[in-house]
């Protein structure tokens, strides 16, 4: 039978199908129907292939533009405190601002497998525009692709985000120093232990839910609070966790880092799932902290304006940057001893973001 497409879509029991995909009228229905209604805004609606947009004011004085893409992969789509829609956007957001910059503007590719529900792609997509209109971050231009059944998992979205950085601030991951602090603006393993609990392959119940936010407010707080040129690094753990990207940010700084186990904040839930599956919280992915090392003599009021704002109410001071040949991340246990924090090996928590 041959469809309608000139009927509204059922958005309550349909399912995606290949014509969807194929650039004709059902995915100019799909489109205007879903995306654009859910992200409407101004640069969307020229309803071009890309979007003309206005240059920032942060440009004119002599400001950088930064530029940051990711893919988001998550299974299960939906999990306590989130879903690839909202995660797609924090996880964008997250990395332009870990640069220090301005998010301004998003873009989003979907990739979506034929018979995927129509009702469950709706309230990705809504999720989403939720998450973009909160963050203050539109979703200017985009695509869809449609893929045949069985060769996708549902839906994927890969996500470009630009933003600013104001002339003069530097900020990057071998800018790292002995004597700086290591701050770590909350709790670690919420996402990753999140996700977890509702695999169908793991038996186990938790309350927690994923931390996934966007972390822009928060970072823009911490730089108004401390003077220029105070914060040398940010970085967001994610996938491999907070043990990984403190390794990536020795190896790119050449120096050590030495943490203290008691001042790194895990819930009990987490610290109790992560036991129950033999799993190290320092290597459980996050979607909403960031790890800030700062020059010594600001670390008192970092820890302030971390402090002040909502994301930031668990912030710690967990360890401080050494001169180190090695580059190794060491740390002092909550029994006396010292270990050394090694690279995660392997991927023990696969399509986790």
């Amino acid at each position: 039978m041959k469809k309608d497409y000139q009927r509204p879509i059922d958005f309550k029991t349909g399912r995606v199908d290949m014509t969807h995909g194929a650039g004709g009228r059902a995915a100019a229905q799909l489109v205007g129907e879903l995306f654009a209604r859910a992200f409407d805004n101004e640069f969307l609606a020229q309803g071009n292939d890309g979007a003309l947009l206005p240059v920032a004011p942060e440009l004119h004085d002599g400001g950088k533009l930064v530029m940051a893409c990711d893919g988001h992969v998550v299974s299960p789509i939906f999990f306590p405190g989130g879903d690839l829609g909202s995660l797609a956007v924090h996880g964008t957001v997250n990395d332009v601002a870990m640069l220090g910059a301005r998010p301004l503007y998003l873009s989003a590719s979907f990739i979506i497998e034929e018979g995927y529900p129509l009702a469950d792609l709706k309230r990705i997509v809504e999720s989403m525009a939720a998450a973009s209109r909160e963050a203050g971050v539109p979703v200017v231009t985009g695509d869809t692709k449609v893929v045949e059944q069985g060769k996708g998992d549902g839906v994927f979205i890969a996500t470009t985000g630009v933003g600013v950085v104001p002339r003069g601030r530097v900020i990057g991951g071998a800018l790292a120093r002995p004597g700086d602090v290591v701050l770590l603006s909350g709790s670690i393993g919420d996402h990753g232990v999140a996700v977890l609990s509702k695999r169908e392959s793991l038996d186990f119940e938790t309350t927690i839910e994923s931390d996934s936010a966007a972390l822009h407010t928060l970072v823009a707080a911490l730089l108004a609070a401390l003077p220029d040129g105070a914060v040398h690094v940010l970085r967001d753990p994610t996938r491999g966790g907070l043990a990984t990207t403190l390794n990536e940010i020795t190896r790119q700084s050449g120096v050590g880092l030495l943490l203290q186990e008691a001042a790194i904040v895990v819930k009990p839930q987490v610290d109790a799932a992560c036991e129950l599956l033999g799993l190290d919280p320092l290597y459980v992915a996050n979607e909403g902290k960031f790890i800030a090392i700062v020059a010594a003599d600001a670390a008192e009021a970092a820890l302030a304006a971390l402090h002040d704002h909502p994301l930031g109410r668990d912030a710690a001071r967990i360890g401080v940057v050494i001169a180190d040949d090695h580059h190794f991340v060491q740390m002092d246990t909550r029994f006396g001893g010292r270990r050394v924090v090694d690279w995660l090996s392997g991927e023990q928590l696969p399509r986790i973001c």
